[in-house]
């Protein structure tokens, strides 16, 4: 555990630093997010209905924004070599940068909430659901934003073939979490629980699935 929060304090003092999340990730997001309820000419009803699809669309492409930023400053300061010396584990190395990365994402989706309260004027039902699929949904997505992150730089092309590895590998999580929401904003009516155990299901098979490929791709960044 002491070697996973070394990881994620420096990551998020990395980030303190750069303030990458602060001045390009949630920037990007909200223009999305605003550009969707243009794109819909502010039909309010159509914004509500589409709520929890849309924002976890923008969440997946801030999320992507997110780790190629992340990923390209480690690259620069050669931060992979330094964590390989250290003798670490690959999977706390892991851990401790997802861990990181959801921090990270949970905060630009705190901010992309309020901004579908208000310009969507969307209502939270059932908050506990809302709260627990987004948790379940952000770990998934950093497992997996985190794995792929590194293998991008392995193969020297991430700014180009990242979206293309990550998407693919987060649409079921995109879909769940959009059903979960569909219950939790009263969009929909079907059994968010069941979409949220899903998402469950899909973040613990990222986290096993990156810790044991870390040390593998890791080699290769």
């Amino acid at each position: 555990m002491s070697v996973i929060w070394a990881v994620l304090q420096k990551d998020l003092r990395v980030e303190s630093r750069s303030k990458i999340v602060t001045s390009q990730v949630l920037p990007f997001a909200l223009i999305v997010l605003i550009l969707f309820g243009l794109a819909l000419d502010a039909d309010r009803a159509a914004l509500r209905s589409f709520t929890p699809g849309l924002f976890w669309v923008t969440v997946l492409f801030a999320s992507t924004l997110a780790v190629q930023r992340s990923v390209a400053v480690e690259s620069e300061t050669n931060a992979f070599e330094a964590l390989r010396l250290t003798g670490a584990a690959a999977w706390q190395v892991f851990a401790g940068k997802a861990c990181a990365l959801a921090v990270q994402l949970l905060a630009v989706e705190a901010v992309l909430t309020l901004g579908v309260i208000i310009w969507y004027r969307s209502a939270i039902a059932n908050p506990v659901l809302v709260v627990t699929a987004a948790l379940a949904a952000t770990i998934a997505i950093a497992c997996a934003g985190s794995l792929y992150g590194v293998l991008a730089v392995g193969e020297g092309v991430r700014d180009t073939v990242l979206p293309l590895l990550l998407l693919p590998v987060l649409t079921p999580v995109l879909v769940a979490a959009t059903r979960a929401f569909d219950d939790g904003i009263n969009t929909a009516a079907v059994n968010g629980w069941s979409w949220t155990l899903l998402l469950g299901a899909f973040a613990a098979a990222y986290a096993v699935v990156g810790s044991l490929a870390y040390a593998v791709v890791m080699e290769d960044a």
